[in-house]
C-alpha cells in the first residue's frame, strides 16, 4: 500500500494545476484532434513559441464543452475537428511581436506571407500585441475527414519543400496561418468548394456560441467568454 501511494503521490506532479476555469481539451473531449503548431517548428516563426512546452491544447472549460457540441455533430457525419491553438501565454504573443520586428528574418516567407510585406503584419491586422487567445476561450481549429487521418510528425524542417505538406484538412482555400486577404472567411477569391467548407465551419461553431475573427477562417472566439478582460501568461505544461 504504501508503495501505491508513492506512485499517485508522483504522477501527480506530471501535469501543471491550470487557474480555476481552465482544462485540457482532451479531459473534456479526447476525440478532437490536436496538431499544436506553436510547439512544433511548423509556424510561421520558424521555431518552437516562448511557453508552448507540451503538445497538448488548453482552453476554457466553458469553450471545450461548446467545441465538444461542435465535435459531437460533425462526428456523425464522418467528421472532426482539429486544433492548432487555444489558449496562448502572453509571453508567446511577446514572442510574435519580437519576430514581426526582425523584418530580416524571411525564413518562412514562402509559406505563410508569400504575398505580404513583413513590416505591414502589424499594420494589416495579422500580428498584435494583445491576443483574444490569451483569455482563453478563442481556438484556431480546422476540420478533417474521419478516413484520412494518419499519424502526423512535428520532424518538418523548413530547409525541405513544405509547401506540399498535407495537413489532412478539408480544403479551405489556404494552409492555416496563411497571411493574405485569401484567408478572410468570406474573400471571393477562393473556389465554391473551399466557400462550402468555410461555411460549414463557420455554421457549426456560429451555432455553439462562437464568433469567427473575419480575416482568418480559422479563428473563433466563444462569444460569452469567461475572462473577457483578463490576458494570462501561464506556460503550457
Amino acid at each position: 500500500m504504501r508503495y501505491l501511494i508513492i506512485f499517485i503521490l508522483a504522477g501527480s506532479t506530471l501535469f501543471a494545476k491550470l487557474p480555476e476555469g481552465f482544462v485540457y481539451l482532451k479531459d473534456i473531449d479526447s476525440t478532437i484532434l490536436q496538431d499544436i503548431r506553436y510547439y512544433s517548428v511548423f509556424n510561421f516563426v520558424g521555431k518552437r513559441v516562448d511557453g508552448y512546452k507540451i503538445n497538448k491544447c488548453i482552453i476554457t472549460e466553458k469553450a471545450a464543452k461548446a467545441l465538444h457540441e461542435v465535435q459531437n455533430e460533425l462526428l456523425a457525419y464522418g467528421f472532426t475537428l482539429k486544433v492548432f491553438d487555444a489558449y496562448r501565454p502572453q509571453k508567446a504573443v511577446n514572442h510574435f511581436y519580437r519576430w514581426a520586428k526582425e523584418v530580416n528574418d524571411t525564413l518562412t516567407r514562402k509559406f505563410f506571407y508569400p504575398d505580404v510585406d513583413k513590416r505591414n503584419l502589424f499594420k494589416d491586422g495579422y500580428i498584435a500585441e494583445k491576443s483574444g487567445h490569451t483569455r482563453g476561450s478563442t481556438v484556431d481549429l480546422t476540420i478533417v475527414p474521419l478516413f484520412v487521418i494518419k499519424e502526423e510528425s512535428f520532424a518538418v524542417k523548413f530547409e525541405t519543400d513544405i509547401l506540399n505538406f498535407d495537413d489532412m484538412s478539408l480544403d479551405f482555400g489556404t494552409k492555416f496561418d496563411y497571411f493574405s486577404s485569401k484567408s478572410a472567411t468570406q474573400n471571393l477569391e477562393i473556389n465554391y468548394k473551399c466557400m462550402i467548407n468555410r461555411a460549414l465551419l463557420r455554421t457549426m461553431m456560429e451555432k455553439h456560441g462562437f464568433k469567427n475573427y473575419t480575416l482568418e477562417w480559422w479563428h473563433y472566439t466563444l462569444i460569452n467568454e469567461p475572462f473577457p478582460e483578463t490576458y494570462f501568461d501561464f506556460d503550457i505544461e
